[in-house]
């Protein structure tokens, strides 16, 4: 799950540093994981009859978001209103909302400085994208005087010179190095 966070993390920013309109899915903004485990009893897509149960369609993701850490629907629906639709995970509570706004290295965190900095300097940056070498196990591109680098090997990966980081998907090590399954905003 660790490993699938970071990878997350990383996608975030490589998606929003693209050209052209971005599409935060319904809890990417959260680091909510698909639901995999609801009982059939409770699956209410159509596609789950349709197909005999074979599928189970997309109720793992329609599962209603997590304003507050507490609470019977965790913030979703006013206390003493009717439970959502389908159950959300209890462990749900650490990813709310609340737990995670006052945290700057949270998803949320992450998706607002993204968003933010994709706003305000990204906006009027050229749409082509110039791809630049970073090593083989690496996507990195330039958009102007901004870059993009994900680091998809083994080992860090060393930043350019003098560059002003703006978000990484998470901490640099060493020396101010890229670690594996991590993104990062540069201006050159």
């Amino acid at each position: 799950m660790v490993l699938g966070r970071r990878r997350a993390r990383a996608a975030a920013l490589l998606t929003l540093s693209l050209p052209g309109g971005a599409y935060v899915y319904r809890g990417d903004e959260l680091g909510l994981p698909e639901v995999q485990d609801l009982p059939d009893a409770l699956i209410q897509d159509p596609t789950f009859t349709r197909s005999g149960g074979l599928d189970r369609g997309r109720d793992g993701c329609r599962i209603p978001l997590p304003w507050q850490a507490g609470g019977r629907s965790l913030g979703f629906s006013p206390d003493g209103a009717e439970a959502p639709w389908l159950p959300q995970p209890a462990e749900w509570a650490d990813l709310s909302v609340s737990a995670q706004e006052g945290d700057p290295d949270s998803f949320l965190s992450l998706y607002r400085t993204a968003l933010a900095l994709r706003r305000e300097r990204l906006g009027a940056l050229p749409d082509a994208l110039v791809w630049a070498d970073a090593g083989p196990d690496a996507v990195c591109f330039d958009r102007g005087a901004f870059r993009c680098v994900v680091n998809l090997g083994e080992g860090a990966l060393a930043l350019p010179e003098g560059a002003e980081i703006l978000p990484a998907s998470g901490p640099l090590v060493g020396d101010g190095r890229l670690p594996r399954d991590t993104a990062v905003w540069l201006t050159r």
